[in-house]
């Protein structure tokens, strides 16, 4: 079998071959079209010895041109690695060694800004320049006219097919590798919110990211709906443009993206009220925001919670019961089950660790072995976030387990004070991280970013902690932040919250 033909292969075609695969900019891409240019890719990295198995990192801005040199990587056997464009050099070249690349495809804007990485790359004939022609680098267009068509290359189910590098919010990125059975298992939570064939959709989220790669590309494809592709991140303005001109039936984001949508005025959101199906994931959403959304667009934001190491989602908040705080239910086909500290399942209503058999999840982290033996055991992951099961089946998220404290002895989880903050109006939005005080011993410092006026989130928040958590969960600092640090997937980076006041701190002794 090989992944890239299971969604562009004949029988695919013949189903769909003159339908939109792809939208982008004023570019709109057929099934037929992208097939085609699928194949031609697959024979230029041949042509220029890409072999079976060889990782092939691509650099590139979400466009057709991007989506037909993933799936061409895919359709000749290789491993189609997408690189996160706003990665630092140092991890750039950290992925670059730890996946042994045979080749790069870096898109011209990415390659100028990085020349002397660029002319490292082209001394040793691993990169191919997409888009504009860079003097004296090969071109990856070039590469494609001369090339001929490729026939796909028959790999077994277990074979890799892609690689994901992890965005998380500490430590160099971890290389997770998937098969080309995952690309079987795409598309659960579009049937899950019902979509259906020929409808548009559109993802905020980049392709490089799990989350987009999925419900940007790959489930679209599979199930034949329409994609909007946005080559640039895109800010509130082109979001409502796209919803604007496309009309899609769902849109796929993040929280943060939500939140920033809705400080634009009430009318600019008019565009959203044609969406169907509104879908959240890489952060927990909050009642605050999910009827924030109700009363400004008529929708319902549903949760969706799935990982880089699953590839595919495993739980999703069914249609009509979103409330902001239940994450939701597990798909069809995903098993999950809770640990206490013993290993042992907890009673209902008590937290525990989500542990998870996916169809399409990884075998394990590359050159990880220790890390894959303590998360990866006997085809359960190990999420490391507690959830709770509650009377009706639903799953709710209570944050991680490596962020339990305990407090003058007595466990805290972060997560109680941040929603207790965010229930005040001054606040927008609030995270909690321990720091060590001068004693030497781990206190909490509450960050809150306000709606308007710093001081008054500052004076609201520290009032509700007094007014409604015990003494040893209140804060024993309070700061005001312009906005929470975030990952590109939406995370908050909470080591850049406790590095700040670490570093007040060590100015004030």
């Amino acid at each position: 079998m090989n992944g890239a033909e299971l969604l562009l292969g004949e029988a695919a075609l013949a189903r769909r071959a003159g339908r939109v695969a792809l939208v982008c900019d004023a570019e709109r891409v057929s099934y037929a079209a992208l097939a085609g240019r699928v194949r031609r890719s697959a024979g230029a990295l041949l042509a220029h010895g890409v072999r079976p198995g060889e990782r092939v990192l691509l650099l590139m801005r979400d466009t057709p041109e991007f989506a037909a040199a993933w799936l061409g990587a895919v359709h000749a056997g290789a491993v189609a690695v997408a690189l996160n464009s706003k990665l630092s050099e140092a991890d750039f070249r950290h992925i670059l060694a730890d996946s042994a690349a045979r080749l790069v495809v870096v898109e011209d804007v990415f390659a100028r800004a990085r020349p002397d990485l660029t002319a490292e790359l082209a001394r040793e004939g691993r990169i191919a320049i997409a888009g504009g022609a860079l003097p004296g680098t090969p071109s990856w267009r070039a590469w494609l006219h001369d090339a001929a068509d490729a026939a796909p290359r028959d790999a077994g189910p277990q074979a890799a097919a892609f690689a994901l590098y992890s965005s998380g919010t500490t430590g160099r990125p971890k290389g997770i590798i998937h098969s080309h059975q995952a690309f079987r298992h795409v598309g659960g939570a579009f049937r899950a919110f019902a979509l259906a064939e020929g409808e548009i959709v559109f993802s905020t989220s980049r392709l490089f990211f799990a989350y987009g790669l999925e419900h940007g590309l790959l489930a679209p494809l599979a199930m034949g709906l329409t994609s909007i592709v946005a080559p640039d991140w895109p800010e509130s303005d082109a979001v409502i443009d796209l919803a604007a001109r496309h009309r899609p039936a769902a849109l796929f984001s993040v929280p943060t993206v939500y939140r920033r949508l809705l400080a634009e005025p009430r009318p600019r959101l008019e565009p959203f009220r044609a969406v169907r199906r509104f879908v959240a994931a890489g952060e927990r959403l909050s009642p605050q925001l999910v009827e924030q959304w109700r009363e400004a667009v008529g929708g319902e934001l549903l949760n969706l919670y799935g990982m880089s190491e699953t590839f595919c989602p495993c739980i999703v908040t069914p249609p009509r019961t979103s409330d902001g705080t239940r994450t939701g239910m597990p798909l069809p086909g995903v098993e999950l089950r809770l640990a206490d500290a013993q290993g042992n399942e907890p009673p209902q209503g008590e937290p525990g660790v989500l542990w998870i058999r996916h169809p399409a999840q990884a075998s394990g982290y590359a050159n990880l072995p220790e890390q894959t033996r303590e998360q990866f055991r006997d085809g359960w992951f190990c999420s490391r976030d507690l959830f709770v099961r509650d009377a009706a089946g639903f799953y709710v998220h209570q944050g991680r387990s490596d962020e339990l404290l305990k407090v003058a002895g007595q466990w805290v989880q972060p997560r109680e004070l941040e929603e207790v903050a965010a229930l005040e109006a001054a606040v927008a939005e609030a995270a909690c991280v321990p720091v060590v005080d001068a004693d030497g011993l781990e206190r909490l410092a509450l960050f809150v970013a306000a709606r308007g006026e710093p001081n008054e989130a500052l004076r609201a928040a520290a009032a509700a902690c007094e007014r409604l958590l015990p003494r040893h969960k209140r804060p024993k600092w309070v700061r005001a932040v312009a906005a929470l640090p975030r990952t590109a997937t939406g995370k908050v980076q909470r080591y850049k919250l406790r590095e700040l006041l670490e570093r007040e701190l060590s100015r004030k002794e």
